[in-house]
């Protein structure tokens, strides 16, 4: 009697962690918002060097004219990883074992015999809450990093066409930290000091790796032994090509893509630790 009791009231809090979880999910989704939307947060002035060619590459143009958009790489990114865990979770429904196996475990791990819900369902749901959580975390570590170092594009100086006939540029080697000094469009500039991490980067392969692991941990039918490395080092690819085209087009610094390289790759190793993938017994 005393187990019984003990397993019942562990299945009564089952709905205040879902509660929890929606209301961790919706604030970070409000914080990313404010990041992305309002100007909330002000990006911090970094000086330069008038003179550092460092910072002297051309203005490439705004993101919406470079080669991956952000419409196309949001698409992407939302729709690629989606995408394989729907057809990877309805597959393996349809698999007569993996079924059987997938429908003991779930109602085992996440509900008993209460609250009883189809496991694929289920399955795809957590899955998929789980990469937009992480999707949307890199995006706030990603605009966190870029206002609190103010780090600048290889195109600031271009845009921010500052009067090289004052004093503080006419002076060799001379620190400039008065971002008044600027004459371009405030707009731009203001864009060009947001350069560390690449947020490109950082969300392409937070996604790849995401949807690498799924595939690697989850996808286990040996008609995959050929699909399964094609279609993840598909996607890591991609996730690298995209960092590659942001230092191509003088967007980020490589050591902007690599940081943003680095970010995704922990959330999604964190995530993949300690949530998503890991099977519990």
């Amino acid at each position: 009697m005393a187990v019984d009791n003990h397993t019942q009231r562990s299945y009564s809090i089952i709905p205040c962690f879902i509660f929890v979880e929606l209301v961790i999910m919706a604030g970070t989704v409000l914080l990313a918002y404010y990041f992305e939307c309002t100007d909330t947060f002000q990006v911090h002035i970094q000086g330069f060097f008038c003179q550092d060619g460092d910072l002297m590459k051309p203005y490439p143009g705004t993101e919406e004219e470079s080669f991956i958009t952000p419409l196309v790489l949001y698409c992407v990114l939302a729709a690629t990883p989606t995408a394989i865990i729907f057809i990877g979770e309805i597959s393996m429904y349809f698999i007569k074992s993996t079924r059987e196996s997938l429908i003991a475990e779930e109602k085992t791990i996440l509900t008993g015999e209460c609250c009883y819900l189809n496991p694929l369902l289920r399955r795809i749901i957590r899955f998929i809450g789980v990469f937009a959580f992480g999707l949307f975390a890199t995006d706030i570590f990603v605009n966190a990093g870029q206002v609190v170092t103010g780090h600048l594009t290889p195109y600031f100086l271009t845009v921010c066409q500052p009067n090289y006939t004052s004093t503080d540029c006419r002076a060799h080697q001379q620190f400039i930290s008065n971002g008044n000094i600027c004459t371009g469009d405030l707009e731009v500039i203001e864009q060009a000091r947001r350069s560390f991490p690449s947020k490109h980067a950082a969300l392409s392969i937070y996604s790849a790796l995401y949807a690498t692991m799924y595939i690697t941990s989850t996808i286990k039918t040996k008609s995959s032994r050929l699909a399964k490395p094609v279609l993840c080092l598909g996607t890591l690819c991609t996730a690298f090509l995209t960092g590659l085209n942001r230092v191509s087009e003088y967007r980020n610094h490589c050591s902007d893509v690599i940081a943003g390289f680095i970010l995704g790759t922990a959330v999604a190793l964190f995530l993949n630790h300690s949530a998503s993938m890991t099977e519990v017994t």
